[in-house]
């Protein structure tokens, strides 16, 4: 056995050891006596899912808090149309490697990458080099769907990284071209991931007429989605995604998290990017828990939003069978997070990492039975290092 989490209080409550093997979860439950190549001593830290970030633009951290004050015509403007199409292959591998360690240190074990840099094979073969090195999962979004060689290569990804397909979708391009580019990742297996709103003039409606919704599909923000637009996503297993923050933050609207949750629907949660928004999912948890509690008129519990950033994101983006949950068959990406050793076990504790906890209070980060993160620090990353040693062109 590979790996032993001896003595930790399961979010869910209770206490239990977890024994890994091959990066896969083999048991969770009290094994006294139990053997293991590394042992880690979980006693006073809560044993969770790792947290599934189901939409960032991952290449842009080195970009972060630059646009405080953009509108989205801004940041079209300023790094779609000009920073990010200065990155060299270098800068790319770089930033990405920069965006995963500060998403690894704040106990995010997977990210799907919306990946705006993957310009040219070169481009994307060092997003992917930086992934194979940093060590998190990754759901690498190719973004440069003209090239579909360089797309087919994506599916052949299996393990810990593998490929999607992110377009732009209608409202960046015509009608023609957005469906073919959802039939090409229906050829090839991959998740086509898109940016889409709700309400009038939304794809929505047209995108269910033409048959066209599904579980290979994954909507990102949706802001002001109607309810009737919220049941056809939810009805057709289409994958959906918030970034309360960014969306927030740049006035794209009230997030959608609770019209699809009325309709049967479960999101998940993204951080997006980091020119507006911090690097970590914590404040996008109780923004969501705020917002839900407002929309609802209800005092909705705290714990039930937890799997906004684990089991329903995973399921989002197409990972529920592998990651979410803390379960025998599963991979083994966990998080060790302190903070709470003066509290009972029970449903509290989830309900006090969603209200509490922050990044500082991730101890320790498993990634496929692999420890990147120990005690508080990064085994083999620094993110304060990466971002002093400059990664992508000047932001000016």
């Amino acid at each position: 056995m590979d790996l032993l989490i001896s003595g930790g209080r399961l979010v869910s409550g209770g206490r239990a050891d977890v024994l890994v093997d091959g990066g896969r979860i083999l048991a969770v439950g009290l094994f006294p006596g139990a053997r293991a190549d590394e042992v880690i001593d979980a006693a006073g830290l809560i044993v969770a899912p790792g947290l599934v970030d189901s939409h960032r633009h991952v290449g842009q951290a080195p970009l972060r808090g630059i646009g405080a004050d953009m509108t989205l015509t801004d940041y079209i403007t300023t790094v779609l149309g000009r920073l990010l199409p200065a990155y060299e292959p270098e800068d790319a591998h770089h930033a990405t490697l920069l965006g995963a360690a500060e998403a690894l240190d704040a106990g995010i074990t997977t990210v799907l990458d919306f990946c705006n840099v993957t310009r040219t094979p070169e481009h994307t073969d060092a997003v992917l080099a930086a992934y194979r090195t940093a060590g998190i999962r990754a759901v690498v979004g190719h973004n440069n769907p003209a090239d579909a060689a360089d797309v087919r290569r994506m599916a052949g990804l299996r393990g810990r990284i593998t490929g999607a397909l992110a377009i732009n979708g209608p409202g960046f391009g015509d009608w023609a071209g957005t469906v073919r580019e959802i039939e090409l990742g229906r050829e090839l297996g991959l998740l086509v991931t898109m940016h889409a709103g709700g309400g009038p003039g939304s794809p929505l409606r047209r995108l269910y007429d033409e048959g066209l919704l599904g579980p290979h599909l994954h909507m990102v923000h949706v802001n002001g989605l109607s309810g009737e637009e919220a049941k056809l996503l939810a009805e057709t297993g289409t994958g959906v995604t918030v970034t309360p923050i960014v969306e927030a933050t740049m006035g794209h609207g009230v997030s959608a998290y609770s019209t699809f949750a009325a309709a049967g629907g479960r999101a998940g949660l993204g951080v997006d990017v980091t020119v507006n928004a911090p690097a970590d999912l914590f404040e996008a948890l109780r923004d969501t828990l705020r917002s839900h509690r407002a929309a609802t008129g209800t005092m909705h519990p705290a714990a039930g939003i937890l799997a906004a950033a684990t089991s329903d994101s995973a399921a989002a983006i197409g990972l529920a069978d592998r990651i979410g949950t803390i379960s025998p068959g599963r991979r083994a990406d966990l998080i060790l997070l302190d903070g709470l050793a003066h509290l009972p076990d029970g449903p509290g504790l989830a309900s006090a990492v969603v209200t509490v906890l922050g990044p500082r209070d991730v101890h320790t980060v498993v990634v496929d039975g692999r420890i990147l993160k120990r005690d508080g620090e990064l085994v083999h990353l620094d993110p304060h290092r990466l971002r002093q040693a400059g990664s992508g062109p000047p932001t000016r």
